[in-house]
């Protein structure tokens, strides 16, 4: 991009399960705008130490056309970096660690370009069944504490923000699809266009990220490559196998949620929970 050209840096914040990756898919769509997906894995591309998983594109493998030819120079502001690889004016990232948004934010000032974060939330419930399936051996009630910590730093980090800010629920962005990317289109200065809600259109280069989501984006690339690093699992094969692409309320924790866990989580984070619980 033009030296002399404004760059806006739309961040996201909140905890993992959320929606993050469908989100940033979404935005990625809209003209001169490029989802990283979660670039804080910048720091481990090309490290022969990470798995490939980490340390690539997800969709492209090592041989991916926008990261194989990338290499951060930490001294550099990063979304500059990227948005001049690219060719784009608008760099979305999905990381959500705390200290990485403030870090960004901060090379964003600098620069004088503009700083957008949105703090994506969701039904505790939700976000702890999906951690419950994913990682089942862990201790559930530090998994519920984990979560409420991650909330609660995403808290503080949005009410510090200075630049321009909006708060969305994962629940909303499912049902209403379009009102709600407009409204983040507007706030970031994207051109909003329908055809961005079709987040299996055009190419993503993810790094990181919802394996299950980042596969119904690239099911026509990926699907019969049996080298290929997003694969569905038995775990996630059930839901995602079959999903025809569309944006869908996914309400799983109401039927998959164990009742122990389940009382277990209204103890330890009902009230914490009150204000971003949906569907009761």
């Amino acid at each position: 991009m033009n030296t002399d050209q404004r760059l806006t840096g739309v961040m996201i914040c909140g905890a993992g399960h959320s929606g993050s990756t469908l989100l940033g898919l979404i935005l990625g769509r809209a003209a001169n705008a490029f989802y990283m997906g979660e670039g804080g894995k910048v720091r481990y591309l090309h490290d022969l130490k990470k798995p490939l998983r980490k340390r690539a594109c997800k969709v492209c493998g090592e041989d991916c056309p926008v990261w194989s030819g990338f290499h951060w120079d930490e001294t550099q502001p990063l979304y500059r970096q990227v948005a001049d690889h690219v060719g784009a004016s608008t760099i979305v990232d999905s990381t959500k660690n705390p200290g990485w948004i403030k870090a960004r934010t901060a090379e964003l000032d600098a620069q004088g370009d503009k700083a957008v974060l949105i703090f994506l939330q969701r039904d505790g419930r939700a976000v702890l069944n999906s951690r419950f399936r994913k990682y089942p051996d862990k201790d559930a009630a530090e998994q519920i504490e984990a979560w409420k910590g991650q909330i609660a730093a995403s808290r503080d980090v949005f009410d510090a923000f200075h630049g321009e800010k909006i708060e969305v629920r994962y629940e909303q962005l499912a049902t209403s699809p379009e009102a709600v990317i407009h409204s983040i289109c507007e706030l970031a200065g994207l051109p909003f266009d329908p055809a961005m809600l079709d987040f299996t259109r055009g190419e993503s280069h993810p790094l990181g990220g919802n394996t299950g989501t980042q596969f119904v984006a690239a099911r026509d690339k990926v699907e019969d490559d049996p080298d290929a690093i997003l694969k569905l699992t038995p775990r996630t094969e059930s839901y995602y196998a079959e999903h025809s692409g569309d944006i869908r309320l996914d309400l799983r924790w109401k039927t998959e949620m164990p009742a122990s866990k389940l009382a277990l989580f209204n103890e330890l984070a009902g009230e914490f929970n009150a204000a971003m619980a949906w569907g009761e």
